[in-house]
């Protein structure tokens, strides 16, 4: 049981920032930097600040935490198992609010898992979602 209120336990986490995001957009930054995807915008001031956008294209990339966004290669927490389970659900309700609402303003929306970023095929994903070339897509991914 929580020893302060919802509204105080709000504000508090509220105010935790991350701390690098070693896992999920500092790996996914490097690898578009290698083969050469560039004018991406980092937390650009649309709906859900995407981890990556190119407001140009209207291409926004978020790029999700396994436990944070509930992917099936983590488990729920044996403790507190409830809260932790509505958490994860509230989370993924609130990626697809976003992502509708992005996409009825004509963008397009690519969510990538952190166990997923440093694949291949994320990268090709991105780089088709960017509508470059077949031809150009290959020569970036060699």
């Amino acid at each position: 049981m929580d020893h302060v209120t919802k509204a105080v336990r709000s504000k508090i986490m509220a105010a935790v920032r991350s701390r690098g995001n070693t896992t999920t957009e500092l790996p996914l930054g490097r690898l578009l930097w290698a083969a050469g995807v560039r004018g991406y915008r980092k937390h650009w001031p649309v709906t859900g600040k995407p981890d990556f956008a190119w407001p140009g294209r209207k291409l926004a990339v978020f790029v999700d935490g396994c436990f944070w966004h509930g992917c099936s290669c983590k488990y729920l927490p044996r403790t507190n198992t409830e809260f932790w389970r509505q958490k994860i659900e509230t989370n993924k309700h609130r990626d697809k609010r976003v992502a509708q609402s992005l996409r009825r303003d004509g963008w397009t929306v690519l969510r990538i898992k952190e166990c997923a970023v440093r694949k291949p095929a994320t990268l090709a994903r991105i780089v088709r979602a960017l509508g470059f070339p077949n031809e150009v897509t290959q020569a970036m991914l060699r």
